[in-house]
């Protein structure tokens, strides 16, 4: 499991949600949780971070662009240290254009050759639910990815769930061991239709 520094209290903080928030807690959730992911990421890291966020699509990205920052001067270069991925955060959505398995291929090269034969070049939000390609993209591991270990079947329900009712409050929250882009485990999460939050933790 991941250090308890990382742990969200998400069954207390539903409540507060629908509290403050009744006709809309995906709105209040999508609000609240990225700072709660911003404060427990830096919690778990020595390094300065470069925290920023964009939209694409339906999803918002956290990220820790780290670079920028040795780019800048304003730290020297550590080869240790990645950008990364903090958290994803949206509404799924049906998928508005066919995958492009030519650009999957160019990113980090052949999965197998660089990734090795356990690896997947995943993706924190599935194509079929609206997520894109280059930040999007993540190394999985293989099982998980493919829903082929009893983690992976709970991770493909997930997704599934979020592809059969369009629109439902999603997140991915990559959690790291290192300084790397490659997450230990792997966060995701949904807002069911029933108000309930189903939120799940795999190994990575």
């Amino acid at each position: 499991m991941p250090p308890s520094q990382c742990a969200v209290d998400y069954e207390a903080l539903l409540p507060s949600a629908i509290a403050q928030s009744a006709a809309s807690p995906a709105a209040f959730l999508h609000e609240q949780l990225p700072l709660i992911w911003r404060d427990a990421y830096l919690r778990t890291v020595a390094h300065d971070a470069n925290l920023v966020r964009f939209r694409f699509r339906t999803f918002e990205y956290i990220c820790d662009l780290y670079s920028q920052l040795e780019a800048s001067g304003e730290i020297p270069y550590n080869q240790t240290i990645a950008d990364r991925v903090v958290a994803v955060i949206g509404t799924s959505s049906r998928a508005d254009a066919a995958r492009d398995p030519s650009r999957m291929r160019g990113w980090a090269e052949p999965t197998e050759e660089f990734l090795g034969g356990e690896r997947d070049k995943g993706h924190f939000m599935a194509h079929c639910i609206g997520g894109g390609l280059d930040v999007n993209v993540f190394s999985q591991e293989r099982r998980l990815n493919r829903g082929w270990s009893a983690q992976g079947k709970i991770y493909r329900q997930m997704e599934n769930y979020c592809y059969e009712q369009p629109g439902t409050l999603c997140f991915s929250r990559p959690i790291y061991a290192d300084g790397s882009n490659v997450p230990r485990w792997l966060e995701f999460g949904c807002l069911k239709a029933d108000q309930s939050l189903w939120v799940e933790i795999f190994d990575n």
